[in-house]
């Protein structure tokens, strides 16, 4: 299997909402967000040990009963030719299965769907579409077609799925979330993260405050009117 793992993590309450799941990380990502906090999975993989996959499924075995599946994160899953293999043996131990991504590989999410491979989309939306802001958020110049084609697949509504956005002062203001809120408007739901400073990609923005907490979830409030969502209401 050419899929590496570079970070296991055995339980978590956060990553899937509703569900206890572990956590995969693989390496590797096509964006170079400023605000990514996990971004020696692409700046520095090679550091970062390589943890075999048979540990991974002998661990996960001894407690499947307390956990609802896995999420497979990073980076950027997509990315990874054997991601497909990673999944059928995970979902060997009667696992589901969460995927994050940014959707620039729509042709990857399609085929993991329609296989009925995934049980939960997690597809991070960086900006409102239009060329400038998403170059800014995402620090790379992105295929906006590929972004929308994956919005498109998700919200045909064959698998379940949220989107997420990090908001982040300075690159997001309340006026570019109602924006993006409208573009998703039909959709299951927007989910607004706030920016951790934490380990930021940039520098320059470790030491930028987050928005409060307070403002955050209010807003949240709004886009929920916008999008009009069955129950997320929860900033993450």
């Amino acid at each position: 299997m050419s899929v590496r793992i570079k970070g296991f993590l055995e339980t978590s309450f956060l990553d899937w909402p509703g569900k206890v799941s572990a956590v995969l990380f693989l390496p590797g990502c096509n964006f170079r967000c400023p605000f990514c906090h996990n971004h020696e999975l692409w700046t520095e993989p090679e550091k970062l040990e390589d943890i075999p996959l048979q540990y991974i499924l002998e661990r996960m075995g001894t407690f499947r009963d307390w956990i609802d599946g896995v999420c497979i994160t990073g980076g950027e899953p997509t990315l990874q030719g054997g991601l497909r293999d990673l999944i059928l043996e995970l979902r060997g131990l009667g696992l589901g299965i969460k995927l994050d991504t940014n959707g620039s590989h729509p042709e990857v999410l399609e085929e993991l769907i329609e296989e009925g491979l995934l049980d939960f989309v997690a597809m991070d939306v960086k900006a409102p579409l239009d060329p400038f802001r998403y170059q800014r958020a995402a620090g790379v110049s992105v295929d906006l077609g590929s972004i929308r084609r994956s919005i498109e697949i998700l919200e045909e509504g064959k698998v379940d799925y949220v989107f997420r956005i990090t908001v982040v002062p300075g690159l997001h203001t309340e006026g570019d979330i109602m924006e993006l809120a409208s573009e998703l408007r039909g959709s299951k739901g927007l989910l607004l993260q706030n920016f951790n400073p934490q380990n930021a990609y940039d520098p320059a923005l470790r030491s930028r405050r987050p928005y409060p907490e307070e403002w955050l979830r209010e807003l949240q409030q709004a886009v929920n009117e916008i999008i009009a969502p069955a129950g997320l209401t929860q900033v993450a």
